[in-house]
């Protein structure tokens, strides 16, 4: 086929191997000019390759500069570091795009909500930096740079230029880490000042949550650091039904992995009732961000129309729709 790429294609753990087999079937229904590689990551490779992430799938981001990803582990309070946050690490993999987006027939406790959550992916508490002290105490590094606030900022009001957005919000708890949020806010006021007609707001994250909670159609997009936004951008996603129905995408200067926001889910894994809503729309988010524009408005129409329809749901949405069944009547609406 003419001009075909590369993606390559991480499966993950837990329902992971089967999202992502329904969302390929998809992209081959589409008939997209890609071609897949499979590699792997997760805590379920371990015992095979000692590690969570091979270097061999890291090569292949590198080399094909797009992945799909479907959801990996990480074991709570030990283990080894998280596979995602190894793999935004070496690939640079700078800024996390999280769009959440009422779906059509989906009910909640709120309606219209359209927001972009834009999450700094490199450092601050997330990045994990910390050691024993002394037994009982844990000192845990809270690195906040003018390079990485700068770039994420920037990142943030480009994309809400492009995405004829109005509001760009920064969000902060500056009151009291004066030093390293007080950095962040500096950063994004000067970018800021690049984009006149973008209004800019400043909002303290414990505020946020609650007037997130109060009215979330009065944000637009919001420009985090890394810990807060890891918190925020679950919590949006909790305004439209929850993550299984959110895409996210991690981007960086020369690859971007798009996956799956939820766990993998262990308890339905392998039963073949898991909802691939979420990878396919990362995959609608991917094929625009290849220029498969065409091809990425039609298969997120075909979704939202299986979802309008409302007649095909899987159970975690109060149907009885199989992974499989959702996927074909995906298919059908193309």
């Amino acid at each position: 086929m003419a001009n075909t790429r590369t993606v390559t294609i991480i499966n993950g753990d837990g329902i992971g191997p089967e999202v992502t087999a329904a969302t390929l079937r998809v992209l081959e229904a589409l008939k997209v000019p890609l071609e897949f590689e499979f590699k792997d990551a997760g805590s379920e490779i371990v015992a095979k390759f000692g590690t969570n992430l091979p270097h061999e799938t890291v090569e292949a981001v590198l080399r094909s500069g797009v992945a799909l990803k479907g959801p990996t582990g990480t074991v709570v309070g030990g283990g080894l570091p998280s596979a995602n946050v190894g793999l935004r690490k070496r690939l640079d993999l700078y800024a996390s795009l999280r769009p959440v987006k009422s779906v059509p027939n989906v009910k909640t406790r709120y309606d219209g909500v359209d927001l972009i959550v834009v999450r700094e992916n490199t450092e601050d508490l997330y990045a994990g930096l910390e050691h024993i002290i002394v037994p009982g105490v844990v000192e845990s590094l809270k690195i906040i740079t003018e390079k990485a606030s700068t770039r994420i900022a920037r990142f943030a009001f480009e994309y809400a230029k492009k995405a004829g957005r109005k509001k760009v919000s920064a969000v902060h708890k500056a009151n009291i880490m004066k030093l390293s949020d007080g950095l962040f806010l500096d950063c994004c006021r000067k970018v800021g000042r690049e984009f006149p007609e973008i209004q800019y707001e400043e909002v303290i994250i414990d505020n946020l949550c609650m007037q997130l909670v109060k009215d979330p159609t009065r944000f637009d997009v919001l420009v985090t650091e890394n810990l807060y936004g890891d918190i925020v951008s679950d919590l949006c996603a909790g305004l439209v039904g929850g993550l299984g129905l959110v895409p996210g995408a991690n981007i960086g200067e020369r690859t971007a992995v798009f996956e799956a926001v939820h766990g993998t889910a262990p308890d339905i894994a392998g039963k073949g009732i898991a909802n691939p809503t979420a990878l396919m729309m990362s995959a609608v988010m991917m094929l625009d961000w290849m220029d498969l524009r065409e091809e990425s408005k039609r298969m997120a129409n075909a979704i939202l129309k299986v979802y309008g329809d409302g007649k095909v749901r899987t159970g975690d949405l109060g149907g009885g729709a199989t992974t499989r069944d959702f996927t074909d009547a995906v298919i059908a609406a193309l």
